[in-house]
């Protein structure tokens, strides 16, 4: 599968963006579906999966912030981003993979498909 990202940019501390990742392949809907982002300088960090059902789980950090949801009619999958802080600064990725592992494996060692990413820049 193939994952492109959009829907980075710069926003102002305490604005929203929405993020977009559109995958390709005709068995989107039966893949789990995360994000992640990487700061300058800091590692990869889980933020959230959803899973083909539906549900859903959260880095607590991002917890009440960030809403991860799916659209299985458009292969894509989207993350709402509410009360951006300038520490949310990051490429931020989108990955999946066929959910064969848990979702604390996928959060400690990542997915098996990845976009490239796209720069979210929070101003303060």
């Amino acid at each position: 599968v193939q994952l492109e990202e959009s829907g980075g940019g710069s926003v102002q501390a305490g604005g929203s963006l929405r993020l977009s990742c559109e995958a390709s392949g005709r068995t989107f809907s039966s893949y789990v579906m995360g994000w992640f982002r990487q700061a300058p300088g800091k590692e990869r960090e889980f933020l959230a999966i959803i899973w083909s059902g539906g549900d859903t789980d959260y880095a607590d950090y991002v917890k009440g912030r960030f809403t991860i949801s799916r659209d299985n009619a458009k292969n894509t999958v989207y993350l709402q981003m509410n009360s951006l802080k300038p520490e949310d600064t990051a490429v931020y990725y989108c990955a999946a993979d066929r959910g064969y592992y848990s979702g604390s494996y996928y959060q400690a060692h990542g997915m098996g498909y990845w976009g490239k990413g796209t720069l979210v820049t929070v101003i303060s």
